[in-house]
């Protein structure tokens, strides 16, 4: 289907289902005919959409174009989980896992299916609350994705969202808690087979200190990654993520 935001040469295929895990119709987009898969999160209460309307998926044509990166991106439920400030804490925290449940359950299998790969392990990127989701999807299931680009983000929801509440929804969606006591299995395939990135400017509006506070998470239990913090112009807006994303998928190989 031809977008003006989006070479014509470049295949886009739409799709929805009705989410058992949600029970929302949830959309989906798919760009590019081969290569490594990688699942775009929208920021804050955004749509499966957003990444191509603010020309992200177009920053990143010439890799869709070879063949070297196939984009999957989907909706958030952020407006109805964390952006939703009347909502009790442990309703957000339940409608978290859940969609963290049709992430896992249902968008894997799809990517999977559409890259003719049963066992790929996409990549995952996004900016701002879309790096915490991305974050949060390879931490927690390693073994279904194979790395991030995690642009101006923050990996941390007790600060602003939790309200000093607990639970297991909020632990195991809190990267910064599960993470620092994570071992076993996953912990090793982190170590030794996934590529993370975690950017951030330090301009208007940016919080380079939650990056970098993550980052030395990871660098206290033994997890590679590259860490790198842009300039004080760099704000956290589009016009520096459509320059982030391509920039780090190549560094990692894409």
């Amino acid at each position: 289907m031809p977008t003006p935001y989006l070479d014509p040469r470049v295949p886009r295929l739409l799709d929805r289902w009705r989410s058992p895990a949600l029970g929302l119709e949830m959309p989906i987009v798919a760009y590019g005919h081969g290569g490594w898969p990688l699942l775009l999160f929208p920021t804050a209460a955004a749509d499966y959409l957003e990444n191509e309307r603010f020309w992200l998926v177009k920053a990143i044509e010439p890799l869709l174009l070879q063949g070297r990166v196939r984009v999957f991106s989907i909706d958030s439920i952020n407006r109805l989980a964390w952006m939703d400030r009347q909502l009790p804490v442990p309703e957000a925290a339940r409608r978290q896992a859940l969609y963290m449940r049709y992430v896992e359950e249902e968008v894997v299998p799809f990517i999977r299916h559409h890259s003719r790969d049963g066992g790929a392990r996409a990549l995952t990127a996004g900016a701002s609350f879309g790096a915490f989701h991305a974050m949060n999807a390879l931490c927690r299931r390693p073994d279904l994705f194979g790395g991030t680009v995690a642009m101006s983000g923050f990996y941390d929801l007790a600060v602003s969202y939790f309200k000093g509440y607990s639970d297991d929804h909020c632990y195991f969606n809190n990267p910064m808690w599960y993470v620092a006591n994570m071992e076993g299995a996953p912990l090793q395939r982190l170590r030794q087979d996934s590529r993370i990135v975690i950017a951030s400017g330090q301009g208007a509006y940016e919080a380079p200190e939650r990056s970098r506070e993550f980052h030395d998470l990871l660098d206290g239990k033994g997890i590679p990654h590259l860490f790198d913090l842009w300039g004080h112009d760099v704000n956290h807006d589009w016009p520096w993520w459509r320059k982030m994303l391509p920039h780090f998928l190549e560094r990692i190989g894409c």
